[in-house]
């Protein structure tokens, strides 16, 4: 299935049915009077999040989505029936905007939710509901409600636990396949990876899921190379995974690249807890491993691990240190929720007494 993360549709909900003019006219009922039933609701056009999705690729070959309208209203004061709605599915992690693709409507990020995005429009009134003591044989009806329309996009931001960052051919692929099932495209030149990659690791009797987007080069936020396009499917990770090759002579100048292009996408993307890595040591003697190792201490003023992903070499540890900040991060979520939900309940949140 080909992946797209981003589409443009147009919506259009039902118009109302319009309600019917009818008189009752039987033999032997002197006093018929108005008997005309009220018009159908139009269908809404409503998305929801459903499971076993992980493209928006059903968006690619249709962009327009219609409801259809309410039935007429019809005599015996019959009401039409109302229109059925236009489900739009839609996989966890898709966000709707405005057509101005910058003003959110929705976030999904669990399975179940939904939001109406057009409703449709309610039926008219037939002459039976505007029967009074004074005016016992109206002609007055009403057309049904228009509907709703609007143009959305939709666009894809993949739920995972952590994300994978660098430079092309830092060994980003490599580490997904060797740690997951997921079966990425690997090779020796530059920008083998197209789209994000997900895969679920297993580390002891647990799981998280990791993500692997295109690499970045200098100048991605001015649209070289792939740009910035995919760096939205690592922004809902709780930890970044930043592989740096250690058979390149400036591993510095790669880090600080991809750290700038970091801080030029979103400030909160830079801001996330980040474990450094340099990778492919088995290609290094161990003077070189301890200069360039010790050279992204000094620049990034954080410790460095050091893995071989194609030899296994020092992974596991590796992905045990991604798990325990997952695990970290799950925890203080949940005691902020926790927390607000007694803020919100005018309960006093617990004081911690030494």
């Amino acid at each position: 299935m080909k992946f797209l993360d981003q589409a443009k549709v147009f919506l259009r909900s039902g118009n109302g049915g319009p309600g019917a003019l009818s008189f009752r006219r039987e033999k032997y009922i002197e006093f018929g009077g108005p008997n005309g039933g009220d018009g159908g609701r139009g269908g809404s056009v409503i998305v929801e999040c459903v499971d076993g999705l992980n493209t928006l690729i059903d968006y690619r070959y249709q962009q327009h989505f219609k409801a259809k309208s309410g039935a007429h209203g019809m005599g015996r004061d019959r009401s039409g029936a109302a229109a059925s709605d236009m489900i739009l599915k839609v996989p966890v992690g898709t966000q709707v905007f405005e057509e101005d693709n910058k003003t959110l409507i929705m976030d999904f990020t669990a399975i179940g939710q939904s939001h109406v995005l057009c409703s449709g429009g309610d039926g008219g009134r037939g002459n039976a509901a505007f029967k009074t003591s004074t005016n016992r044989a109206p002609r007055k009806i009403e057309p049904g409600w228009p509907g709703e329309e609007r143009w959305i996009w939709l666009r894809l931001k993949l739920i995972a636990d952590a994300g994978l960052v660098g430079l092309p051919n830092a060994g980003k692929s490599t580490f997904l396949s060797v740690t997951s099932r997921a079966k990425p495209k690997i090779a020796d030149y530059p920008f083998t990876t197209l789209v994000p990659q997900l895969g679920v690791v297993g580390v002891g009797t647990r799981e998280f899921v990791l993500a692997d987007i295109p690499g970045l080069i200098e100048g991605a936020s001015e649209g070289i190379g792939l740009g910035h396009r995919f760096l939205g499917h690592v922004e809902r990770c709780r930890v970044l995974l930043h592989l740096v090759d250690g058979t390149q002579e400036e591993v510095v100048g790669a880090y600080k690249t991809i750290r700038g292009e970091l801080e030029a996408y979103a400030q909160e993307l830079a801001e996330k807890e980040e474990i450094l890595v340099l990778n492919k040591i088995d290609s290094l003697f161990d003077e070189e491993i301890a200069e360039k190792k010790a050279a992204l201490e000094k620049a990034s003023g954080k410790s460095v691990q050091t893995i071989s992903a194609v030899v296994g070499d020092n992974v596991e540890e590796l992905l045990f240190s991604l798990q325990k900040i997952i695990d970290d991060s799950k925890k203080d979520e949940a005691a902020e929720i926790i927390a607000t939900e007694k803020r919100l309940a005018g309960e006093e949140p617990e004081t911690w007494q030494p």
